[in-house]
């Protein structure tokens, strides 16, 4: 079975996301991901079982509490990909290499450097048929304000 682990983005900055996804496939035909708005902590991942995942993320959960993070403004990964820009707080950084520290241990969850402690987090809004419309897209997107104040404050693993 395939899995991945995210943190999904609640309230108005996860409305924000949804709905503006949402416009720009409208408009754009611009594709992104069928999850709701999330910043992923591990990418996809192959295993039969992940019970042993799940007691790790309950002990987490259990033992840390939530940490605060800001969206602001976007950026993109070349022409492929356009995000909402996460600036994850000092604790949340923290919160957050622990819990990667803690999976590293379970035999099939490996880290790379775009899903591990050093990955760049974001909120996609687009990652999918935009190469060629990539400027017009962009040129939309940057006109909607996007600051807002958010709680890393859960965990949740997608089959």
């Amino acid at each position: 079975m395939r899995y991945v682990i995210v943190t999904v983005v609640d309230k108005d900055a996860g409305d924000f996301n949804n709905n503006l996804r949402k416009d720009v496939f409208y408009k754009f035909k611009a594709k992104s991901s069928k999850l709701p708005a999330h910043f992923t902590i591990k990418s996809p991942f192959e295993a039969e079982n992940v019970d042993d995942l799940i007691k790790v993320l309950s002990d987490f959960a259990s033992n840390h509490k939530s940490a605060p993070y800001k969206i602001s403004g976007y950026d993109h990964f070349d022409n492929r990909v356009i995000y909402m820009d996460v600036n994850m707080s000092q604790n949340g950084k923290e919160v957050h290499d622990k819990l990667i520290e803690m999976m590293s241990e379970i035999p099939y969850i490996k880290f790379n450097k775009k899903d591990g402690k050093d990955k760049i987090f974001h909120v996609t809004l687009s990652s999918k048929r935009m190469q060629n419309i990539y400027e017009k897209l962009w040129d939309y997107i940057i006109k909607f304000p996007c600051n807002y104040n958010c709680e890393f404050d859960n965990i949740c693993i997608y089959k």
